[in-house]
């Protein structure tokens, strides 16, 4: 079974790498154009792009999806299915293509948390289970019927990077063995309930501005959900810093206000406070609290 495979982050990799070390020859990759990045704007290629080419596997980098030439070039493949994890919105001309269809990886239990960010919102939200889900694409958006879901329990000190991980290795195992199923033709698709249906919206950075008359565990949770980045933040003294790991405490403060010891770090919630584990001040490394009050005083 012929499969192209299409996805851009560090979170496709793992699903790639399994695919071509399996029976199913991936006979190319669509993936984000290069980028230039760094004091050298030195070009950069995307994850998925690096592995394809030390695997000899073609990749194409279209402008447009819905660009003729993308669009013919896909055809003369003739792929017998389109694998896609972590990539853009795929127009119906591209994922109708292949003789049996097109599926998509996405990082929730859906119809929880379809959207662009299902794994920052399952930790903001403080859940304590997820998983992956793969679907046959549809038009609109992550609401096509299910082939099958993996669940997963989400662990107290996971953050948005070790869930990521996770999450990433789990959707290898998920995407061989939906493949599997679908050359098998043994498999039943199972409708998405679309009143259950929850959202999960781009997370943007200014999202991450912590309000300290919010609770503390409500807090605590926005810091995994952004760490290690964009991480989550507040001002003090015109200087940002970010906080990237915390745990709630039962040490009782006003909103706002700052406890700290020689080697401890408490601020104050709407209910309860938080401890500050690991922070970085505007323009300084990150690091624990202890190393952090060595130099620093609130």
């Amino acid at each position: 079974m012929k499969i192209i495979f299409m996805g851009t982050p560090d979170f496709a990799v793992p699903s790639l790498k399994i695919l071509t070390e399996s029976v199913h020859p991936v006979i190319a990759v669509v993936t984000g154009a290069d980028k230039e990045r760094g004091r050298g704007q030195k070009v950069a290629f995307t994850p998925v792009k690096e592995f394809a080419l030390h695997n000899n596997i073609p990749v194409l980098q279209p402008e447009k999806l819905k660009d003729a030439t993308f669009i013919s070039d896909i055809k003369s493949l003739s792929p017998d299915l389109i694998v896609v994890v972590a990539f853009r919105i795929l127009p119906e001309e591209v994922f109708t293509i292949p003789s049996l269809g097109s599926f998509n990886l996405h990082a929730s239990l859906l119809p929880r948390y379809r959207g662009a960010a299902p794994i920052q919102w399952a930790l903001m939200n403080g859940d304590k289970k997820t998983g992956v889900t793969t679907f046959k694409l549809e038009r609109q958006v992550d609401t096509g019927n299910i082939y099958l879901m993996k669940e997963t329990e989400i662990e107290d000190d996971d953050d948005m990077g070790s869930l990521h991980d996770k999450l990433s290795f789990m959707g290898a195992e998920a995407v061989l063995e939906t493949v599997n199923m679908i050359d098998s033709g043994n498999f039943t698709l199972i409708k998405q309930t679309d009143s259950d249906a929850t959202p999960a919206p781009k997370i943007t950075k200014e999202m991450g501005q912590i309000d300290w008359n919010k609770p503390a565990f409500a807090i605590h949770n926005l810091v995994r959900a952004f760490s290690p980045a964009p991480g989550a933040f507040f001002n003090y003294n015109d200087r940002q810093i970010k906080i990237f790991r915390t745990s709630v405490s039962l040490k009782v403060l006003p909103p706002g206000k700052i406890e700290s010891t020689k080697n401890e770090l408490f601020i104050g919630c709407g209910e309860g406070s938080v401890q500050i584990l690991e922070l970085q001040q505007e323009g300084k490394k990150r690091m624990d609290a202890e190393a952090f009050l060595r130099g620093n005083r609130f």
